[in-house]
């Protein structure tokens, strides 16, 4: 019997009542699931491109999906199965359909799944589909109330063999939300800090980094781009609480020891500037309430230009006159300061420099917050090309006389931001 023919016989014991046979044959199929092995096309037999059929599936990745929900060694190597075999889109639909998303969605968000970083990249993977972040803006998931988990709701769909329900169950009936808002906030509280190092102390099993990666990939579609750059109650249970908008959640993490979730957290920055619209809001400081147009809700700004410059930032002191300039993180580094040492990233921060560059109001508040003064000193240093041709252009536009062509680049888009001051007692309103 061939190799291919002993292949697809084992495929038929995925689905074994024995959970040791099970585990044995999915265990001999995963060496074929990474690109260019030699009976990949196993997985991806009967399934046809394009068209305007029905969703595929065939019998394989049908059990796999189901795999996913097994014990703990079945369901390790049925996520990176499935991990592997989405480099090819075919796949896409099988597994972006709404009951086998809200399961993955909903085990990630559930601090104590044991594999959320295997499945936070499958969706990662499965993202990079305009088709997937379409149906992950829209998609809702049941919770329930728990106070004794740190999110303090249960995801009721994450029920599995990896990631058993609490006990006590939690009462009441389920509420379904929108899933992205508790991605963002799952995503922020799994990051582990520097003193949380021993596993069994740390609230999330999984550290999540690979959702930075969603999010990049969602804010490269105008819709998931509007979801960053809109405000919402951080309650998922319609509590009163401040608006805020959600890419201001992910900024603190342009400074995280991981290289994944620093890299997606600035290309979502990056992307949502191409909203010039956005660039007040984008600017603005957390003491500024600002509206993203054509939205009339306002929220405190979400003050982007620290956390792309602190990256940028060596160790370098600066005279007292351009140390003023400076936002106040970037005043007085210590002499230990670190540049970002990925020049994709480095590339990333300054090219979002550029697109703030659109406007004349942009231009002249990067003129005014000390940011050729750090793209200066980054210059100097930077030994990667592509960098620096990228910094020689953001000079070129920063340190450029501005004439009667230029002098209102931009100010249709930009008067259209209200800001919202506080004023002791007063609030008011004004269009600038």
């Amino acid at each position: 019997m061939s190799d291919a023919a002993q292949l697809k016989e084992l495929t038929s014991f995925l689905r074994d009542k024995n959970p040791q046979v099970r585990q044995i044959a999915l265990a001999n199929l995963l060496g074929q699931t990474p690109k260019g092995s030699p009976h990949r096309d196993l997985f991806y037999a009967g399934l046809r491109r394009g068209g305007l059929q029905q969703i595929q599936e065939n019998d394989v990745i049908r059990d796999i999906k189901i795999l996913c929900r097994d014990h703990l060694a079945t369901a390790h190597d049925a996520f990176r199965a499935l991990v592997n075999l989405t480099d090819d889109s075919l796949l896409v639909p099988s597994l972006s359909e709404p009951q086998f998303l809200k399961f993955v969605v909903s085990y990630v968000l559930n601090p104590q799944a044991i594999l959320a970083d295997l499945a936070s990249m499958l969706l990662s993977n499965l993202s990079a589909a305009s088709s997937v972040c379409t149906a992950l803006l829209s998609l809702k998931v049941p919770i329930l109330p728990d106070d004794r988990s740190p999110m303090k709701w249960f995801p009721v769909d994450s029920r599995c063999g990896t990631c058993p329900a609490p006990v006590p169950y939690p009462s009441g009936e389920p509420k379904e939300v929108l899933a992205l808002p508790l991605l963002i906030d799952a995503f922020v509280k799994a990051a582990p800090g520097v003193e949380d190092k021993d596993l069994a102390k740390r609230t999330h099993k999984g550290e999540l980094n690979f959702l930075s990666s969603v999010f990049a990939n969602l804010s490269t579609v105008p819709a998931g781009r509007m979801f960053f750059l809109t405000p919402r109650s951080s309650d998922p249970f319609g509590d009163d609480v401040d608006m805020e908008y959600p890419l201001s959640k992910l900024l603190a993490f342009t400074e995280h020891k991981d290289t994944i979730r620093r890299g997606g957290v600035a290309s979502t920055i990056k992307n949502c500037v191409f909203h010039t619209p956005a660039h007040r809001a984008l600017l603005a400081t957390e003491d500024e309430k600002v509206a993203v147009p054509p939205s009339t809700v306002a929220a405190p700004g979400i003050d982007i230009l620290p956390y792309v410059l602190l990256p940028l930032a060596g160790p370098e002191e600066y005279d007292l006159e351009d140390q003023e300039l400076l936002p106040a993180a970037l005043q007085f580094l210590p002499p230990t300061k670190k540049r970002e040492p990925d020049p994709v990233i480095r590339l990333t921060h300054v090219e979002t420099l550029l697109l703030l560059c659109t406007t004349r109001w942009g231009r002249d508040y990067l003129r005014t917050h000390g940011v050729y003064e750090v793209i200066r000193a980054l210059h100097e240093n930077e030994e990667v090309e592509k960098v620096s041709e990228h910094v020689e252009r953001l000079v070129n536009l920063l340190k450029r006389d501005e004439g009667p062509d230029t002098a209102k680049d931009g100010e249709d888009i930009i008067n259209a931001a209200k800001v919202e001051e506080s004023d002791d007692e007063d609030s008011k309103i004004e269009e600038i």
